[in-house]
């Protein structure tokens, strides 16, 4: 890096949009050890009288996750609701054909919702749209969210719920372009689908809001094609269209990996004029928002998992240990998230434990933060807020997929009610610190109170049950304002996260 210096601009009254809380959510799907022994372990010693596991409550509540999508994922595809309620002794047994296991059906619909309860987050609730399609929708929907009178909401009660459970986001099926999901559909198909289910839905209680399925990712062949029909059949009935992408560094190439967060804005920006292309096309007033409802890092266990053996229950799937450069890149994808904060509202981390997730459990034993978890948790408490438009200089670099990357990727968020500023920055540079410098129009009174950064020498240095702490945060950032500037060496490859107060 011939220049090692950065620049940032930001003006108090240019503004992205007001950041939806939602962004912050994350995902419990009937996958691996997500559930059982993860969130649920009657026999944990921290277990509580409905048997969740506080130890890991704990670690969630420091999260402050608003909204996690339930019960799937590929799981939901192959779902019969009807199996997850009502006394556990009548609850069958079933081959989960997604993941190849057996799901005891002990946590269902009315237990995650007690756990959603005590976590003090909203349900993205997801319906059948592979094997099953509109009558299971409204049934459950019934079941969930009507008062009383009918056959569905007496059977909720029947069941010890007398109030309604009141859900008002769902997610219409799940990645329905993929040949992987069980009932895959052409877009024409899911999108008639969708759009009748939507209607039947929005009968039983119209004040839900939905999410149809976009693509599964952003190389998926029929990408934008998809978006655009789904669209076509949908858009005067849902409320979002979903958003899927996964990362990870399979081929060691460090530079290449860091640069997959400019592939998510690109992704973002693709499926927003998609969406607004409709809108004219349709001659709408109405704009359809973005749900980014799974989004991580994601390959570290691809190959165990292939040689787990079918059948069991609660095998240990998808057990991503995250290293430090995993870290960058999720820090990187919440700022991607960030500068769209005008039209993605909600986003789910996939997953919240066990299942590659921030949070890891031993079964009978401890719990653990991953790398991952320290991004997280940093956007989740200081990010809220207004995001201001920011203008960035730095220098670049080019990467396999990407050129003239910049070794500067950062984000602001202003909290007028707390009168603060925070500035999310990552160096992605490998080998030289980076002169910082950022001026403050209209925050002439602020100053910095913490300087957070996350840095680690080895790039794959990992938290283990046995090591908990090897990669942490620390406060000894040198961030400083001077002449309304905010000043900072930003340490080679590094997370930074730069609060700054009034100071009036």
């Amino acid at each position: 890096m011939a220049d090692n210096k950065a620049k940032m601009n930001l003006d108090k009254n240019f503004k992205v949009g007001e950041v939806d809380d939602r962004i912050y959510g994350s995902f419990i799907e009937h996958l691996g050890r997500a559930v059982y022994t993860g969130i649920y372990e009657p026999d944990h010693p921290t277990a509580d009288e409905d048997g969740f596991r506080e130890d890991v409550m704990e670690l969630i509540k420091k999260l402050d996750v608003p909204i996690v999508r339930y019960p799937g994922g590929n799981f939901v595809s192959g779902y019969n609701w009807e199996d997850g309620v009502g006394p556990l002794e009548d609850r069958p047994n079933r081959l989960e054909l997604a993941w190849r296991t057996i799901e005891t059906n002990e946590v269902g619909t009315n237990e995650f919702m007690d756990w959603a309860n005590k976590a003090d987050t909203d349900v993205m609730m997801a319906v059948n749209l592979g094997t099953r399609g509109i009558d299971a929708a409204r049934n459950l929907l019934e079941y969930c969210n009507h008062p009383g009178g009918s056959y569905y909401s007496n059977l909720r009660k029947e069941h010890g719920y007398e109030e309604p459970h009141n859900i008002k986001t769902w997610c219409l099926g799940n990645e329905m372009d993929g040949p992987w999901q069980l009932g895959h559909k052409t877009a024409d198909e899911y999108g008639r689908l969708a759009c009748e289910t939507a209607k039947v839905m929005k009968q039983v209680d119209p004040e839900i809001e939905l999410v149809a399925c976009g693509s599964s990712y952003r190389e998926m062949p029929t990408f934008a094609e998809w978006e655009a029909t789904v669209l076509d059949h949908t858009y005067e009935h849902i409320d979002y269209i979903s958003l899927h992408q996964y990362f990870g560094n399979r081929e060691e190439d460090l530079e290449n990996y860091l640069a997959q967060s400019v592939g998510m804005d690109d992704f973002i920006e693709s499926v927003i004029a998609t969406c607004d292309y409709v809108k004219a096309k349709k001659g709408s007033d109405k704009e359809i928002n973005l749900s980014f409802d799974e989004w991580n890092v994601w390959f570290h266990s691809n190959e165990a998992d292939k040689k787990l053996e079918p059948w069991q229950t609660a095998p240990p799937q998808l057990e991503d240990i995250y290293t430090f450069e995993d870290a960058l890149v999720v820090g990187m994808m919440l700022m991607s998230l960030l500068k769209h904060a005008d039209r993605v509202k909600m986003a789910c981390l996939a997953q919240l434990v066990n299942v590659i997730a921030p949070i890891m459990t031993e079964e009978g034993g401890d719990v653990w933060m991953q790398t991952i978890y320290y991004p997280y948790l940093h956007a989740s408490k200081y990010g809220r807020g207004t995001v201001l438009d920011s203008v960035i200089s730095s220098p670049t670099y080019d990467s396999e997929d990407f050129d003239e990357v910049p070794f500067l990727d950062a984000v602001s968020v202003m909290n007028e009610e707390d009168d603060e500023l925070t500035i999310f920055a990552v160096n992605r540079s490998q080998e030289e610190d980076l002169a910082f410098e950022c001026d403050l129009k209209g925050f002439e009174d602020y100053d910095v109170v913490e300087h957070i950064v996350l840095e680690n020498e080895d790039v794959k240095a990992r938290n283990t049950a046995d090591n908990p702490d090897n990669v942490t945060p620390h406060t000894n950032g040198n961030a400083t304002v001077k002449d309304n500037k905010v000043v900072a060496d930003l340490s080679k490859l590094s997370w930074n996260v730069v609060r700054l107060k009034n100071n009036k």
